[in-house]
This record gives structure tokens, sequence and C-alpha cells, in this order.
């Protein structure tokens, strides 16, 4: 595998891991909002902090993703003392 190709395989792979998480994170934020405002300003306004919020998290799902591994091997371990 040449270099330019490894180097694409990576962009695509952060590309659809972009997408999945701030999808994910735009959907629960909103819901959130609309939970904590009322059905009115969550619906009305909670968009706008919802897709902040998820192009952040989009940006930072390889972190996200590591925090989330090592939550649940400390989850596993826990439960296994």
């Amino acid at each position: 595998m040449t270099t330019e190709a490894a180097e694409d395989k990576d962009d695509r792979t952060y590309e659809i891991g972009f997408r999945i998480t701030a999808v994910i994170t735009f959907i629960a934020a909103w819901i959130y909002c609309i939970v904590t405002y009322g059905f009115l300003l969550g619906v009305g306004l909670g968009w706008l902090p919802a897709i902040i919020t998820a192009i952040v998290a989009g940006a930072l799902w390889p972190l996200l993703g590591l925090i989330a591994l090592l939550g649940l091997g400390f989850l596993l371990l826990a439960l296994m003392h």
C-alpha cells in the first residue's frame, strides 16, 4: 500500500467517525435541550447548541473513543474484583 492510499484510508476513517459521532451527539444534545428547556425553546432554539456540541464532539471523536475504552476497561476491572 502506498503512502497516499494509507493517508486516504485514514482520512476516510476519520470522516466516518466524525459523522457517526456528530449525528449521535446532535440527537442526544437536542433531546437534552428539549427536556431541559421545554418543548418550545428546546425544539426552536435547541438545535443551535446541539450542532455546536456535535461539531466539537465529532472533531474530537478519537479522543472520546479512547476515553470510552478506558472507562470500559476500568468498569470491567472493577467488576472482576
